[in-house]
């Protein structure tokens, strides 16, 4: 039998052929990657742009083309100076900031020790919590009993109304629990021989070594809290306290003009359809800038959280 080569050995590997996926990629290959990728990306910018360029054209482009700008001719922020001119928009952007920092801060706090004492195995009533916990992501009691009980609470118009019925998410618990118990035992029980109580454990060796996961799940917290409208709409009655997903799904929706531009669009100063658009641009500034912050963090804490544990 004759040697086999060298090129033909390395495609052979303990007798058998190499999987495809394991060969080095093709021009013709990386070539229909990039376009794919290319195409992806304009399929996913395209809107945005629209929605941007109309959001700075003046009432005469938009006239002019009939709708949707895609070509920009001159830019203008009067839609967006009469939004943050301190009427209801610039309020609601307020609410939404304020109710997304300390939900997210609450979320958070909770979501950690709960995950934390359910990642020791040892912890008081670990295993009928744990089995509660998941049971409530496939049984709820529905909007009714929920909306009875924030009214017996006596939270109806106010802002824990905004907070405390979405306070948790059990997947994310789940998530945090499983990256903490694939934390090294050793260190743990290191940690305790030198004296050390729980929440110093948690704190100074735990989550240090869960910066990952703990990024993607406050990111998750946030533009949940952020992008939430249901929970005002139902709770809510006070225009004065709505958030900015509210007023944006007033606005583009019921059409129905924030306070205070109600004469400025009427006088065609200003066009409802910018107006539409520098809202939603408004509602996306926040999640598109914190987003490359917490990229890098993404795929570790979630790839380590879901398969460890």
């Amino acid at each position: 039998m004759s040697a086999l080569t060298g090129t033909t050995r390395s495609r052979f590997v303990r007798g058998r052929p190499r999987p495809a996926w394991e060969e080095e990629p093709t021009r013709a290959g990386l070539a229909t990657k990039g376009v794919t990728l290319a195409l992806v990306c304009l399929g996913v910018l395209s809107p945005v742009w629209v929605v941007l360029v109309t959001s700075l054209s003046s009432v005469r482009t938009i006239t002019e083309t009939g709708g949707l700008v895609v070509i920009p001719r001159g830019v203008t922020l009067v839609a967006y100076q009469e939004l943050l001119s301190g009427g209801q928009v610039t309020r609601a952007a307020v609410v939404s900031a304020g109710v997304t920092v300390v939900g997210t801060l609450f979320s958070m706090t909770v979501s950690v020790l709960c995950a934390f004492g359910l990642s020791r195995s040892g912890s008081v009533l670990h295993r009928p919590i744990l089995v509660f916990l998941v049971a409530t992501m496939f049984f709820g009691a529905g909007l009714i009993p929920t909306y009875l009980v924030v009214q017996g609470l006596g939270l109806t118009n106010t802002y824990l109304s905004l907070i405390l019925p979405s306070a948790l998410n059990v997947f994310n618990i789940l998530v945090l629990r499983a990256f903490f118990m694939s934390t090294a035992q050793e260190l743990i029980e290191s940690a305790r021989i030198d004296g050390a109580g729980d929440l110093r454990i948690l704190w100074q060796i735990v989550m240090p070594l869960s910066r990952a996961v703990i990024a993607v799940i406050t990111l998750f917290y946030a533009v949940g809290y952020w992008s939430a409208w249901f929970n005002a709409s139902i709770y809510i009655s006070d225009p004065d306290m709505l958030p900015l997903q509210n007023i944006m799904q007033q606005l583009v929706i019921k059409q129905t003009p924030p306070t205070g531009l109600a004469q400025a669009m009427n006088t065609g100063r200003l066009s409802p359809l910018a107006v539409q658009m520098a809202v939603m641009v408004l509602a996306l500034i926040p999640v598109a800038v914190l987003s490359p912050f917490v990229q890098k963090h993404f795929r570790q804490g979630m790839l380590t959280g879901a398969i460890k544990g």
